[in-house]
């Protein structure tokens, strides 16, 4: 509980398992077997029906001190009947006798009260099949035959390979297949799963339902789950009060009016990049090209040099704007970007090019959903 209260603060599981006091090795190995997930519910409050640990702890002191069942249970508030069941039920049987420690006691009585259910898709085989086909969104070659492409690495659950190195796919993103699934199987509601419910059969080892491998074909390729909070952890220097989320023209949130711009920058192979930018009302986009400067050289350019590989700031500020100058007046409003360092000279963007820019808040993609679909489309 509290290691996924530090992960949940924004901790990296090395961090957070020297703050609780375990081995960083032991931390990394809970986070991995989760699937980056807390394997519980870190807001919920047990009732007074069950037996607390501080409650458990108290009658391991009082049962030391050769107390009977009565006196612990009116030291404790507690039917006798309570008492006499939890030391018969929950006692340590490890030394051949009945011995109560309140550790084993709560470890037993958070066992028997797991009422573990299925999967649906361990449960649903077609339904599995059904998922795991489109998730994987095999090539294959004009006569039939499949083509996998690259070799991918061994698959260690801990990070994703370079994009270079995962296996080509056509594949689905969750949310279409659990909305595809309808239009397929309109009267039969056992083909019927939600998005969530497929990134968990990914993540989380125990599920059982879906191979772990299959997360190198989902657009991120991540290959577990990153909590929100981590993201907090950096700061935004760039970013100022007046080109917050907050501060855009509210005719921009209804889509009603085009010249809305959302943009992103992608990274490709060998550290290759392109800008994309999106209006919010027509899609209409537009990619920014980004060429390599003059003496960038992939894994050699110097370390804290100068930025050579075409989206340093000043080269970002350059190219976008030459991409929107183009633009009609009325078809360039104001553009919102996530917070990346590759806009720090947005204050030289917005005097050149007269668009405002603003950011989106931290750890919040829907804020900019429109650019955040057309770049998963793009890669």
């Amino acid at each position: 509980m509290a290691f996924w209260e530090q992960i949940a603060e924004g901790l990296l599981p090395e961090e957070a398992a020297g703050v609780i006091g375990v081995a960083q090795a032991v931390g990394a190995r809970w986070f991995h077997h989760a699937g980056g997930m807390p394997p519980f519910d870190l807001k919920f409050t047990p009732t007074g029906r069950y037996l607390s640990f501080a409650e458990r702890e108290e009658i391991a002191l009082l049962r030391a001190q050769d107390r009977g069942v009565r006196e612990i249970a009116r030291e404790i508030g507690r039917d006798p009947g309570t008492v006499s069941r939890e030391l018969r039920r929950n006692a340590a049987t490890r030394g051949g006798k009945l011995e109560y420690r309140a550790s084993v006691a709560q470890w037993k009585a958070d066992m028997t009260a797991k009422r573990p259910k299925a999967a649906k898709l361990v449960t649903n085989p077609r339904l599995k099949i059904y998922v795991q086909q489109r998730l994987a969104g095999q090539i294959s070659l004009p006569d039939g035959t499949p083509f996998l492409g690259p070799t991918p690495p061994r698959f260690t659950g801990r990070n994703k390979p370079h994009r270079k190195d995962r296996p080509w796919s056509l594949a689905w993103s969750p949310e279409q297949i659990s909305h595809r699934l309808k239009v397929d199987f309109p009267e039969d509601e056992s083909m019927r799963i939600s998005h969530e419910a497929i990134y968990q059969s990914l993540y989380i080892q125990g599920r059982g339902a879906l191979k772990r491998e299959l997360v190198w074909c989902l657009r991120t390729g991540r290959a577990l789950r990153a909590p929100r909070e981590r993201s907090r952890r950096k700061t935004w220097a760039h970013v100022t009060a007046e080109t917050l989320i907050s501060e855009r023209p509210c005719e921009a949130e209804d889509r009603a009016i085009p010249g809305h711009w959302e943009g992103d920058l992608l990274i490709g192979l060998e550290r290759s990049a392109i800008g994309t930018v999106v209006d919010r009302t027509t899609r209409f986009t537009m990619l920014v090209h980004l060429p390599r400067e003059e003496g960038y050289r992939h894994k050699q350019t110097p370390k804290n040099g100068p930025a050579l590989a075409g989206y340093g700031a000043i080269t970002m500020k350059n190219a976008l704007a030459n991409t929107m100058k183009t633009l009609p007046t009325q078809l360039a409003r104001s553009l919102t970007w996530d917070r990346g360092k590759e806009m720090s000279a947005h204050a030289k963007f917005t005097v050149e090019t007269g668009i405002p820019v603003f950011f989106a808040d931290p750890q919040s993609p829907w804020q900019r959903g429109t650019n955040e679909n057309t770049n998963g489309l793009l890669r």
